[in-house]
C-alpha cells in the first residue's frame, strides 16, 4: 500500500470516529488545535478598551495571532474601533502637524512619527 492510500485510510478512520461521536451525542472538536493561548475577556478589556492597544500589539503581548485576538473580540461581544480612531495622529494637534509639514515636509514628518505618508496626508 502506498503512502497516499495509507493517509487516505487514516483520514477515513478519523472521520468515522468523529461521525460516531456526533451520533452518540458527544461534543467533538473540529479543526486544527491552537498552538497558542487564547486571550480571555479580562485581558482584552484591559488592553483593548482601557489601554487602547491595537490588535497587533495585543497579539504580541499575549503571544497569539492577531486573527485569534480579533475572533476573541467578536466572541466576547467587544466592538472593534473604527480606523479613524486607530491612528497614532489622534493625540497630536492638527495645527501643529500642518506647521511641521510646511517646515519639514510630509515624507520626513511621516518617518519621524512612524506613520504612512498617506495616513498623514488624510489626517491633515
Amino acid at each position: 500500500m502506498s503512502l497516499f492510500w495509507k493517509y487516505v485510510l487514516i483520514e477515513y478512520i478519523l472521520m468515522a470516529r468523529i461521525k460516531y461521536k456526533e451520533a452518540a451525542g458527544i461534543k467533538v472538536k473540529r479543526g486544527r488545535p491552537t498552538k497558542s493561548r487564547k486571550p480571555n475577556k479580562a485581558d482584552l478589556l484591559m488592553l483593548y478598551i482601557k489601554e487602547s492597544k491595537s490588535i497587533r500589539e495585543i497579539a504580541e503581548i499575549i503571544g497569539c495571532s492577531k486573527d485569534m485576538v480579533y475572533r476573541s473580540l467578536n466572541k466576547y461581544g467587544i466592538k472593534t474601533r473604527k480606523r479613524s480612531k486607530r491612528s497614532k495622529l489622534k493625540n497630536i494637534d492638527k495645527s501643529y502637524l500642518e506647521k511641521e509639514v510646511q517646515v519639514k515636509g510630509v515624507t520626513k514628518l511621516a518617518k519621524e512619527l512612524s506613520v504612512d505618508i498617506r495616513t498623514l496626508k488624510k489626517f491633515i
